[in-house]
């Protein structure tokens, strides 16, 4: 099986990481100090994918609210159908 990250990327994330325990890593936009881990790692793939590195595409928040909202609406559906069979 393909690997999913190229060994440069896996070692990328493993420089962040490293920064992130030492407490030197800061995020972007604010230049605040990262303590969480999925943060790191998401620094760690962004930056090996400007530099072109086998990294997959980001996923979209918006998949994500699109599956809760319909979910809400069948459920708000089904509801209304138990009230209305009473």
């Amino acid at each position: 099986m393909a690997r999913k990250y190229s060994r440069k990327a896996s070692a990328d994330v493993e420089r962040v990481m490293k920064k992130r325990k030492a407490g030197t890593l800061k995020s972007g936009r604010s230049g605040r100090k990262v303590t969480s881990r999925k943060q790191a790692i998401a620094i760690g793939l962004s930056e090996a994918r400007a530099e072109g590195k086998k990294v997959p595409k980001r996923a979209t928040a918006k998949k994500k609210t699109a599956k809760k909202k319909t979910a809400k609406k069948t459920a708000r559906k089904s509801a209304k159908k138990r009230k209305a069979k009473r």
